[in-house]
């Protein structure tokens, strides 16, 4: 067979042959998992057969396997939401910056409207003065003769 490996593991004390389209160190490594978990069981039950600690053992990994399946579901939705939240934030964002750029051009021209009042306040003021000071000068000139 073409492209499956092929690797020797030991678990509880026998030998088998594991062939698969994994790498020999991942088959290794699932391997050691039973052999470790199998010795587990079987430390903890001297009593127990090989045949039966090995079930146990099935037992027990398919146990993690259904709760680890689980949390991956929980998660999966987790992160569903976490995306429809971050889509929305991106829209509000979107939203915000736009009204930010009405707000700032808003501002630019009521700076430009304000420094326009401003030079015409001060033409009306210069102009003020201006007739004041001639004014005064004509009070003056009446006082003199």
């Amino acid at each position: 067979m073409s492209g499956k490996n092929k690797v020797q593991v030991r678990i509880a004390g026998n030998e088998y042959i594991l062939r698969g389209n994994e790498s020999a160190e991942y088959m290794q490594k699932v391997a050691l998992y039973v052999d470790t978990k199998t010795a587990e069981i079987m430390k903890a039950n001297h009593t127990l057969s090989t045949s039966m600690a090995s079930v146990l053992t099935a037992v027990n990994i398919a146990d993690e396997f259904f709760k680890a399946s689980d949390s991956n579901g929980m998660l999966k939705k987790e992160i569903e939401q976490a995306k429809k939240i971050i889509r929305e934030l991106k829209e509000e964002n979107a939203q915000l910056t736009q009204q930010l750029q009405m707000v700032n051009e808003e501002n630019r021209n009521l700076v430009i409207e304000l420094t326009k009042r401003e030079a015409e306040l001060s033409e009306v003021r210069n102009a003020y003065n201006r007739a004041m000071g001639e004014s005064s000068q004509k009070s003056r000139l009446h006082n003199i003769k």
